[in-house]
């Protein structure tokens, strides 16, 4: 039994106090888990545009104090009532979006959108009393995402944690609580291309370049990146991309260029910009008969997505996916697996390290597009 199970546990946190300023680093108490929940010592933590897209506060409702941070690796510290699959010591990755097991898209073998713990970015509470497990001076702190990682402790709920190999690093493996796995999983469980087959990616972030190491994983011959920033071709090389567009340098739309270049079309693409005429051109550049589009990213809340019924008619597939189609405590481990493997690899998404008291370079690298994942050593 650790020493600090059942008590309070003060420690460092990153606190956001208001929109787009610097966070803090503070003591916070961390309260002991309750029913169906786990406190988790975090070791390291990186940082994805969806927590600098929240701490800005642009379009959706804002929430503070807060503490950010859904990228994560630690180590149960203890564990609450009814909790029957982790135990103290289990080295896990905290996952945005979770999995109860028991309602009917964690049954079905086709949706990982569970009814229970589907990402929830207003809520700032755990579910089992509406409350926060974070405080400073009696005044609480909100969670975010179900995983608040930019803690030295934080508590989730238990269907939110995959438990994975403990001989994986876990500097390493914390990237696939998020953006590597949505990307790889889009290309590997939704498009599903076929070995020698043509794919575009759009997008070459590091969720893009995530479907494009999917499809070097998958064999594919071809593999176009389309950006709008010319520079990051270069790096995208890395990841298996071997041709790269970016749309200002044609005068015609850019699923056009695609077509040209692939004899009608590429036989699968997968979107990874959020940008509506990104994901037209990415469904319009597939080939008819048998071509296969996935829309990954997020798009604007009043966006509208525009194109000929003819498209579907002759016989294109237009498909979205939450976080990769993975169940996070089902499938996770086995992504972890493929690293162990050596089948996939994570270190070239690593571009940059900080400790925890400089949380904040992380975030100036990336509102100045610098690199592709900061990690964090929360232990200095």
């Amino acid at each position: 039994m650790s020493s600090t199970e059942g008590k309070v546990i003060c420690c460092r946190a990153a606190v956001a106090w208001e929109a787009g300023k610097p966070l803090v680093i503070e003591e916070v108490e961390v309260a002991p888990p309750q029913a169906n929940e786990v406190r988790v010592k975090i070791l390291y933590t990186s940082l994805c545009h969806t927590d600098v897209y929240f701490w800005e506060a642009k379009g959706q409702n804002p929430l503070f104090p807060r503490i950010y941070g859904h990228e994560a690796g630690g180590i149960v510290e203890s564990i609450g009532e009814g909790v029957t699959d982790l135990q103290p010591g289990d080295h896990v990755l905290p996952v945005f979006t979770g999995e109860c097991k028991e309602c009917a898209h964690c049954k079905s073998e086709e949706s990982n959108m569970c009814d229970l713990l589907r990402i929830n970015t207003d809520r700032g509470v755990m579910l089992n009393d509406g409350k926060s497990r974070f405080s400073i001076k009696g005044k609480p702190i909100y969670h975010f995402v179900g995983t608040s990682t930019f803690s030295e402790y934080t508590v989730t709920h238990v269907g939110s944690l995959a438990k994975i190999n403990p001989k994986a690093p876990l500097d390493k493996v914390c990237v696939l609580s998020c953006g590597i796995s949505t990307g790889l999983g889009a290309t590997l469980n939704v498009a599903k291309p076929k070995k020698g087959s043509t794919v575009a990616v759009f997008g070459m972030g590091a969720v893009g370049l995530a479907a494009a190491e999917g499809a070097r994983i998958a064999g594919a011959s071809r593999i176009i990146g389309v950006d709008l920033n010319s520079s990051r071709f270069e790096l995208a090389k890395k990841f298996g991309v071997t041709e790269f567009l970016n749309p200002k340098d044609h005068k015609k739309p850019v699923q056009e260029v695609i077509a040209e270049l692939t004899n009608g079309g590429v036989d699968r693409s997968i979107e990874c910009t959020g940008n509506v005429e990104a994901m037209i051109s990415a469904f319009e550049c597939v080939h008819d008969g048998w071509g296969v589009a996935v829309l990954v990213g997020v798009p604007h809340k009043d966006a509208v997505f525009k194109t000929h019924p003819v498209n579907f008619l002759n016989e294109r597939t237009l498909k979205g996916t939450f976080f990769g189609n993975y169940k996070p405590r089902t499938d996770i481990p086995s992504v972890v697996e493929k690293y162990m493997n050596k089948e996939l690899e994570i270190e070239k998404f690593i571009t940059h390290q900080v400790p925890f008291s400089e949380i904040n370079k992380a975030f100036d690298y990336m509102l100045k597009g610098d690199g592709l994942r900061c990690i964090i050593h929360m232990e200095e």
